[in-house]
């Protein structure tokens, strides 16, 4: 059972540091993360993102620091750390040959959980995934496979959840769908540490950030807190353009099926127009 209180932070990092021989990868990282809180660490390839999850999760011991997690201690109460986390990497880690349902029962059943089949028909549902929970993962979409990634490691109902860049190599869609179930995870009084190189992912996604950056966090606080740093700008007035997601999204419908206009299951328009004859 945890020790955590609820004025204590799910997660606490002090004075972070880990070094690989001459290369200093964490210089002495702190922060602290909320219950049911969205915390983005955002920062480049090197920065050392990866690093601080493995710290946490147990994988990896610091060379200086402390941290708890759901108020354990990652040096001392390391199994009572792995029971509160699930760690989801930077790409899917699915059985292709297995179907959805197959792949979240297994888990369930290495997790020597009760009713293993009655869990997995539960997270198919709230991951909707239902009707694709008995084809196999090998059929999924990027976006499908990445839910049921997610779905797999919410097995046991841990309360702290660790998303290491959890939309590399997605489309736009798939992106927004990984989006929204982070956000449903949260709203559900999971506890959310993910890593990203995206800035708009942050910006859509965390309660609070963290630039990382040479091994150290250079600022942390919400978007508007961040926001403030920099000095105010001149408002003009500028005509706002639609960005290419947004022509990518209308275009393909959220379904695969265009939305412009009414244009038909082939992209034209009742007129006998099409999206790509148009100036």
């Amino acid at each position: 059972m945890s020790i955590e209180t609820a004025s204590t932070p799910t997660i606490r990092v002090q004075g972070l540091e880990k070094s690989f021989k001459d290369l200093h990868v964490l210089r002495g990282v702190d922060f602290e993360v909320t219950r049911g809180s969205i915390f983005a660490m955002l920062g480049s390839n090197g920065a050392g993102k990866t690093t601080v999850i493995k710290a946490l999760s147990t994988l990896l011991a610091p060379d200086a620091g402390t941290a708890t997690v759901n108020g354990f201690d990652t040096a001392t109460q390391s199994a009572q750390v792995r029971e509160s986390i699930s760690l989801t990497g930077q790409f899917a880690a699915v059985d292709e040959v297995l179907t959805g349902r197959e792949n979240l029962v297994l888990v369930a059943k290495l997790r020597h959980l009760k009713h293993p089949k009655a869990i997995a028909d539960e997270l198919l549902e709230r991951f909707d995934l239902t009707e694709a929970g008995g084809r196999r993962v090998a059929t999924y979409s990027g976006g499908m496979r990445r839910r049921l990634d997610i779905a797999m490691s919410l097995i046991g109902d841990p309360p702290v959840i660790f998303l290491d860049e959890p939309t590399t190599g997605l489309d736009p869609e798939a992106r927004l769908e990984v989006w929204q179930t982070v956000r449903t995870l949260a709203a559900a009084g999971t506890t959310v540490l993910l890593t990203t190189q995206q800035l708009e992912e942050a910006e859509q996604l965390a309660d609070r950030i963290a630039i990382l950056h040479g091994g150290r966090i250079l600022v942390e606080g919400t978007l508007a807190e961040l926001k403030r740093l920099l000095p105010p700008t001149e408002v003009q007035y500028v005509e706002k353009q639609p960005a290419l997601e947004d022509v990518f999204l209308a275009l393909v419908g959220k379904n695969g099926d265009p939305t412009i206009d009414g244009a038909d299951a082939e992209g034209a328009h009742p007129d006998g127009t099409h999206p790509k004859d148009l100036p």
